[in-house]
């Protein structure tokens, strides 16, 4: 089976579809189950470095990850309260209202004020009512209306101040809910995001020379970080250089959504240490609320057809997960409140980063495994369904022996 994940990727090099690749895939005693990594970091001119588990990836959304532990950190520390009111440490949060529509004629957004407070728990579970701004319509008129780019800014705050698409704790939709989270732990930690997972998270688990918000300014890491490489308007091989695509928008600080840069190596010993539910990382009460299925009937059921109401949020928010298996969304990410024979149990938790990376953690297999790559477009579908058949490997793998 292991010789079978070895050919997926050799194909996906050798036919262009991928420039390089680096996967793990590790049980729940600690022990790697499979690690291998493919091609190349960079498809820039005049370089050949190749790509390997030391190689530095923008993980994106993979940052939300660590982002949620940061704050449930904070939260045994009793410097953060996930119910309430954020208002008075994020001051700009919401402050344009609600948006309701766009009136093309005036070129103006037409906003209603919002009176519901937001919380950490809804900024953790995307029901506060923002949305990334390159999702909605309404909100790319409202950023061309103002002179400015979707997802793009100075700073974190600048790129998530933006109107709600609903009233907050009625709706789901996937947003900047983690830039916002990741400022309320350096408001009240005073330290940047950076500096907080560098003491908290990163040198503990022994890899803080292999993560950072800002690797290109490190030693020992900015010879290491990977080139993005994308394929063409059709999404088809071969790959070709994209290094000049910023991933953080051209954010100067960290972004708790997206800004992390990590090795594989280094992404899968944070993934496996939460798996494992390490106690130097949080407390056995902060694992499970991390875990849990956050959402009630009513927000399951938006989450569910949020996914499903449009190709590209099935493509981005759906990880080709089949729309008839019911979903959920915890701290940690994605949850199947079903199994998939030959892939999944109920339960297990995925996520994944803007340049097709994934992870998931299976607790009821005892599996949890990670991919990284630096591709776009976005989570692309042939890319991703090569990750679920590296999981359904491991799942049988494990299965067989556990037979």
């Amino acid at each position: 089976m292991t010789q079978d994940i070895g050919k997926i990727y050799e194909d996906a090099i050798t036919s262009g579809l991928l420039p390089g690749i680096s996967v793990f895939a590790g049980d729940k005693e600690g022990n790697i189950v499979y690690s291998k990594s493919f091609g190349k970091a960079s498809l820039k001119k005049g370089t050949n470095l190749p790509f390997t588990e030391n190689t530095l990836c923008g993980i994106a959304s993979m940052s939300k990850l660590m982002t949620a532990v940061a704050v449930l950190q904070c939260v045994q520390d009793g410097t953060l309260d996930l119910d309430k009111d954020v208002k008075q440490l994020l001051p700009e949060i919401g402050k344009y209202g609600i948006i309701t529509g766009f009136d093309d004629n005036k070129n103006t957004a037409i906003l209603t004020p919002n009176t519901i407070p937001i919380t950490l728990r809804m900024l953790l579970t995307h029901t506060s009512g923002h949305e990334y701004d390159w999702f909605n319509p309404w909100l790319i008129k409202w950023r061309a209306s103002r002179g400015e780019k979707p997802l793009s800014g100075p700073d974190a705050e600048y790129i998530a101040t933006l109107p709600l698409v609903y009233p907050p704790g009625t709706g789901f939709s996937y947003g900047t809910g983690f830039e916002w989270a990741g400022k309320a732990v350096e408001a009240v930690t005073h330290l940047s995001l950076d500096e907080f997972m560098r003491e908290r998270i990163w040198k503990p688990l022994g890899i803080e020379d292999d993560a950072s918000f800002f690797p290109r300014v490190r030693d020992g890491m900015k010879d290491r970080v990977a080139d993005l490489s994308t394929l063409n308007e059709k999404g088809e091989p071969p790959a070709v250089d994209a290094s000049d695509f910023s991933m953080t928008g051209g954010a100067s600080d960290c972004l708790g959504g997206a800004g992390v840069f990590a090795t594989p190596r280094a992404y899968y010993t944070f993934l496996s240490a939460v798996f494992q539910r390490d106690p130097k990382i949080l407390s056995p009460t902060s694992y499970e609320e991390l875990f849990r299925p956050q959402l009630n009937e009513t927000l399951e059921q938006c989450l569910n057809d949020d996914i499903a109401s449009s190709p590209e949020k099935t493509q981005y928010l759906g990880l080709q997960i089949p729309l008839s298996i019911r979903k959920n969304w915890s701290f940690a990410g994605l949850v199947v409140k079903e199994g998939h024979e030959g892939w999944f149990a109920p339960n297990t938790v995925f996520w994944g980063g803007f340049p097709s990376c994934m992870w998931f953690i299976d607790h009821e297999t005892g599996i949890c495994g990670t991919a990284v790559c630096q591709i776009i477009p976005a989570m692309h579908p042939k890319v991703i369904a090569l990750y679920g058949e590296f999981q359904k490997a491991i799942f049988n793998l494990v299965k067989t022996k556990m037979d």
